[in-house]
């Protein structure tokens, strides 16, 4: 068993037919074929059951993929080390960021392009969780999520602290009295209300809940919904208020929306800077993290 056959019976099972395969490695089939079965004849097992022109992994099967995929991970990541021995910083550095922390990213990486021109970056979207899987499946390097969120399987870095403000239609200023340039939480009570809602691993919804019920109401929420960007349209609207972090304002534009300072909460949000615990950092990727470094020290 080697590295090439490794290669192949992954390629098998991600593309999950033989000759799919076979076009991806630009090969022809029964060499592909022959190479499978020869793999299953060292090893003494059935690695994948043929269901028509689909294929299914057998038990053993999942064992091999699982750990194939592993060595060829820490093979990749052995190749860029070893060639960025002798290289400055350059290549492709993948980041990713929830929308609602978008705001810590434009002038970081403004400051990161002009001081290492050679290296071009990819951006991505999605909520925390998604930034979380995306790090462990090896599709970005670093993220920037809202906490509270698992951090058990990253290192990471605490980013500054967000007080949470109202956002509310400009036009309530004048039709529901809102004429002050704070707010009260009390003022909120029978407002509709559109509040950030994570599919997985929330809080921040519980957050806001809690602090109203804090103050002796149930909030009046009519939407719930995972993209800030969604939420601040729908408030320029007039569909309703919401209550997100300060910093997520920053990433929107609009002409018909107003935040209000809330006086009587406390309530922060928090972010972080991500990256994986185990894997092998890109020269780009470290020299990124410690640029936020120096901005947080």
């Amino acid at each position: 068993m080697d590295i090439r056959q490794l290669r192949y019976f992954s390629t098998i099972v991600e593309e999950g037919q033989i000759t799919r395969a076979s076009k991806k490695l630009h090969m022809a089939q029964p060499p592909l074929s022959h190479q499978l079965k020869l793999l299953e004849q060292e090893l003494g097992v059935k690695l994948i059951e043929r269901n028509g022109k689909q294929i299914e992994l057998t038990t053993p099967g999942k064992v091999l993929y699982k750990n194939a995929k592993k060595l060829l991970h820490q093979l990749e990541e052995t190749i860029i080390e070893v060639k960025e021995t002798e290289e400055g910083v350059r290549g492709v550095l993948a980041l990713g960021a929830s929308k609602s922390c978008f705001s810590y990213f434009p002038e970081k990486i403004h400051a990161f392009v002009k001081k290492y021109p050679l290296v071009t970056l990819q951006l991505r979207e999605g909520d925390s969780f998604v930034i979380g899987e995306q790090i462990k499946n090896k599709e970005i390097e670093v993220g920037v999520i809202r906490l509270p969120m698992e951090l058990t399987d990253f290192s990471y870095l605490r980013l500054a602290k967000d007080p949470y403000v109202a956002v509310i239609p400009t036009s309530w200023k004048d039709t529901k009295n809102f004429t002050h340039t704070t707010i009260r939480m009390q003022q909120l009570k029978d407002i509709p209300l559109l509040l950030l809602h994570r599919i997985k691993g929330s809080g921040q919804y519980e957050l806001v809940v809690d602090e109203c019920r804090r103050h002796g109401f149930e909030p009046k929420v009519v939407c719930e919904c995972p993209d800030v960007t969604m939420i601040l349209s729908l408030v320029s609207k007039g569909v309703g208020a919401t209550i997100i972090p300060k910093y997520s304002l920053f990433s929107f534009q609009a002409k018909n929306i107003t935040f209000l300072p809330i006086e009587d909460t406390t309530i922060i949000a928090e972010s972080a800077l991500i990256w994986s615990k185990e894997r092998y950092l890109t020269k780009s990727a470290q020299s990124f993290i410690e640029m936020f470094k120096e901005g947080f020290k």
